[in-house]
Parts: C-alpha cells; structure tokens; sequence
C-alpha cells in the first residue's frame, strides 16, 4: 500500500504523465517530469511531509546510517518477481534479498540523486523503518518555499505496473469524470470539472458542473465518514460499484451508481476555431502530457493551421503536467521554427553531484520540431503557428510540465497570457525508478529556460484572475476563464471582477481531510525514453 493513502490499496500517484527508470545514466530507459492534482480514479496523495516518521518502530536513537553505493543493493528483492518486465520485453532483473536491501538501496538512491540530498532530516535512520516505502515517505526535505509551504510536495510512488499503464495509455482505474474539490472541508463542495468520454460517467448524463451530494449515503458536505468519501470517490482499482447522489446544472436531484473501470484519458477533448470580431482564435483543450497526446495536439494544430488561426487559447487548467518532450513539442508548434531556432526549451539542473554524470548538452531539452515516436511515426515535422502571443488558462492543478509550457515560451520572448488562478508551483522533475515492483519518484531536478528563468516554487501568477466557472461547458465563449481571455484579446484589459461569482477548486493536497482529485503520477514532469545520454 503507497504511504499517505488511508483508504487504499493502490499505489501512491500524481497527476501527469510519466515513465520509468535508471539509478546509472547508463541504464536509463526513460525519464520523465512530475507533479499533481482533481479526477475519479486518484490516489489523493497527502502530500505534505511526514513530521513523525509513520511507519517506523518509534525508535529514535538508532546509529547513522552507512550509505553504500545504490548498485549494491539494487534489484535485491524480499519477493522478487518472475516472468518479462513487458516495458523492456526482458525478464524482470530482480534477483533475492531482503527488506533490509530494498531500504539500503532506497537510502543510496536518495543519497546518490535527490535535489536536496543534504537537506535530509539527521533524525532519519533505515533501522527505524518497516518498508522501503516506509523509509522513502522521510527521506525529503522540510524546507518551506517563501511562501510557507513545504518545498517538496511532490514526493511519491506507484506499484510499477500501474504507473506503466497509466504514462503509456493514460488508463487509470476510475469513473470518466474529473472532479474540482472546490472546498475540501466541511462544509465540503465537489464539482465535476468534466467527463472522459465512453466511460460509466458519460453513460450516466454526468457532465461539467454537476454537485456531487452524496456517496453511498454520506453527506459530502458535512459528513464525518472521510475515509468512506475518498475511496468512493477515488477508487483504487476496477469494479468497484458505489452509489452517487448527484445535482445537474438544471438543479435536478438524481441517485446513480457507477462501477469503477480502467479509463483510458483522452488528453485533448475540444479543438475549436472561434470567429472573433478581430480574427480567428484556436481553443485547445489539454488535460495530460501522456504518450498518446503527442498525435492528438499534432491533429490539432494542423486543424488550427487550415483554419488560418491568428491566436491561441491554450486551456490547461487541468493539467498537471506528463512527459516533458510533449510539452516541448507543444510549445515548438505554439512558436514555431524562426523564434525557437538553436534555443533551449528546458535545461535541467541536477545536484552538486551530478548523479548521472552529464556534460551541459546533456541536460538540455530543445525545442522540438519533428515527432518523437511517442504516438506517431517519428521523424515527422510537427506543424507550427508561429504565434508571438498565446494565451493559457490556469488553475491549481496547472502543474509541471504544463508550467514549462509557459516558462519555455517565455524564455524566447513570446508573450503568455496567463488567466485563471496561480500555478500549482513545481519547477521540479524525476527519473522515476523502478525497485523490486515499486516505481520510486524522488525530485532530481529543476527546470530553467532560455534566460535560465525557473523560480516559481510558489507557483506562476496569472495576469488576470479568474476563478473556475462550472456553470459552462469547457470551450464555451461565455465561460469565466475562455471569456476572460478573449476579452483580453480585444481590450488590452482583464474584466472587471472576474472572480466573483465563481468557484476555486483547492490546490493538490491542500484540502486534507477529502484527497485532492488527481493523483500524482498526472501531475509532473518526466524525460522522454533515451532522453539523457552520459558522456
């Protein structure tokens, strides 16, 4: 079972999309990007740190550890697994051990890679602890952002298999419907920000908008049963039947049950063209860097190219980020050739020891112009607008690699217009590393652009602020946030008091005792397969 999960035998997640492996640059088969944030089928992942050591024996005086070497202990499993890793197609490299190997590789990893490796609390000793999983909660820092939030929120695992199931496909277990906590405390609001389509939800009528009032006989809004609401509400794997009191848009009061499935997400949902008195406006709909959106956008934006749009709307509200070459494609075919040409989309910064022993080069992600094979063909030149002005549609689950969108455009001049609410705040990716069955992601880097810009830990401000209006469809002119940004378009101005009226959902893990909709493998930043090379 993930810590932080009370409810749950599934692995401990974030929103986004991500993959996979790789203590040695040279046994790099994939690297990714993280972060986290609203939908059925989350693990609502406490992200805050652990002041008290959980899941140790309570045990405080034992003596320091003795840090080895990560490949010493690596693959020594208490219960190896048999059979082909099929994300390799080679048999799985699990060999037998012990929970004390799996710990002392747990311990090296951090020790050897974490960005804060030195900021690891002196009172953490492997001795103390049960699990690998365990001891993985405490081995991160405590550090506060200027703000006073806790610097690293983002630390996590997933059983391997899952998180394979979900970077690859986006197939996570759930409902179809992603859901806005909009106040996590009584007395509670849950909204859903909107539904996958073909999935129980759809088939229900659920749409954008709806109040969720009751599961299973528990009053949402005031009920004391939060263990029974979360793992209604998220629930850990397929086939899981739990009743629904629902009020549509229309004030309709209806009670449906839904049995939880593997959703496979559908990470762009709307493209329009949108006729505005002064041109042409494309609206994008993007709700995951996952695998399979590399060949949606691409479709998109051809679209947006025989429309002859001039502008772009750019909604990723519900982004909580993914695999960072597909932002770096996105953000290639925002700008286009002329104003990306030789420039860095992301350069990425390990610790002082350098862990993977990279030159320069090797930590830079380019702008990139041609598929990667993710989901098309690769080699294929992706198709280019080549806007000097874009504008993005933000929330609290804006997160990650969809913020390296903004910061990446940013650093080569173009001009992102952000409206909404401020950015989740994680400049921060991982190498996700699998050991003995379970996927380890612990921040290994920080991401800066062109103009070596990063620093948004507290997240990035909007330009204009505007809360989350769940009484219209996604896509729709008159919503608050897509309103908003045309109005900017056309005035040079925000709107007058835009979030009045309006509703917020809570950032990722803010709103303890009800989980946050998404999990946290839907909310980072990851490297493409054979993204880093050694030299």
């Amino acid at each position: 079972m993930a810590y932080g999960d009370r409810n749950r035998a599934a692995p401990c997640g974030a929103r986004g999309g991500f993959l996979l492996r790789g203590a040695a640059i040279g046994a790099l088969t994939a690297l990714l990007l993280a972060g986290c944030g609203g939908g059925g089928g989350s693990s609502g992942l406490n992200t805050q740190p652990s002041a008290s050591g959980q899941g140790s024996t309570g045990t405080t005086a034992a003596p320091a550890d003795i840090i080895q070497a990560s490949q010493l202990s690596a693959n020594l499993c208490s219960a190896p697994r048999t059979g082909t890793d099929p994300s390799t197609g080679q048999p799985y490299p699990d060999r037998q051990g012990t929970y004390t190997d799996e710990k002392n590789w747990v311990r090296a990893w951090i020790d050897e890679t974490y960005l804060w490796y030195d900021e690891i609390p002196s009172s953490v000793r492997t001795i103390n602890y049960a699990t690998p999983q365990a001891l993985f909660k405490d081995l991160r820092t405590t550090a506060l952002t200027p703000s006073g939030k806790p610097k690293d929120q983002f630390h996590f695992i997933y059983d391997t298999a899952t998180w394979q199931a979900l970077t690859n496909s986006g197939i996570e277990a759930g409902y179809g419907f992603e859901v806005a906590i909009v106040k996590a405390t009584p007395p509670r609001e849950v909204r859903v920000a909107y539904t996958e389509p073909n999935t129980p939800a759809a088939a229900a009528g659920i749409a954008r908008g709806a109040r969720i009032v009751f599961v299973d006989g528990v009053d949402v809004v005031t009920g004391t049963s939060v263990d029974a609401l979360n793992a209604a509400l998220f629930p850990s794997a397929a086939g899981q039947p739990h009743s629904f009191r629902v009020q549509d848009l229309d004030g309709t009061l209806r009670t449906v049950t839904l049995t939880s499935a593997q959703i496979t997400k559908t990470p762009v949902q709307d493209v329009e063209t949108l006729d505005t008195a002064t041109g042409k406006v494309g609206y994008l709909l993007f709700n995951d860097h996952v695998a399979t959106s590399e060949a949606l956008l691409v479709s998109a934006f051809n679209q947006f190219q025989a429309a002859g749009v001039q502008d772009l709307v750019l909604d990723m509200r519900y982004n909580g980020g993914g695999i960072l070459a597909v932002a770096s494609e996105l953000a290639y075919m925002v700008a286009g050739g002329a104003a990306t040409k030789d420039k860095v989309f992301e350069r990425l910064q390990f610790n002082r020891k350098n862990p993977f022993n990279l030159s320069d080069a090797d930590t830079v992600t380019p702008f990139l112009s041609t598929s990667l094979g993710l989901s098309l063909p690769a080699g294929q030149p992706l198709p280019q607008l080549g806007l000097s002005r874009v504008t993005v549609l933000t929330g609290s689950d804006t997160c990650s690699a969809s913020e390296s969108v903004i910061n990446g455009l940013r650093g080569v001049g173009v001009q992102v217009n952000v409206v909404g609410t401020t950015t989740c705040g994680k400049p921060y990716g991982f190498i996700p590393q699998d050991n003995c069955g379970t996927t380890y992601f612990a921040i290994q880097f920080k991401g800066v652009n062109n103009l070596g810009d990063g620093d948004y830990a507290d997240g990035i401000a909007p330009t204009c602020s505007v809360g989350d209006d769940f009484g219209h469809g996604l896509g729709d002119p008159a919503e608050g946030r897509l309103a908003a940004a045309l109005s900017l378009r056309s005035t040079g101005s925000c709107p007058a008091a835009t979030m009045a009226g309006v509703l917020q959902s809570e950032p990722f893990g803010r709103g303890e005792p009800l989980m946050s909709g998404k999990s946290p493998g839907r909310t980072g930043r990851f490297l493409r397969p054979g993204a880093l090379t050694a030299h």
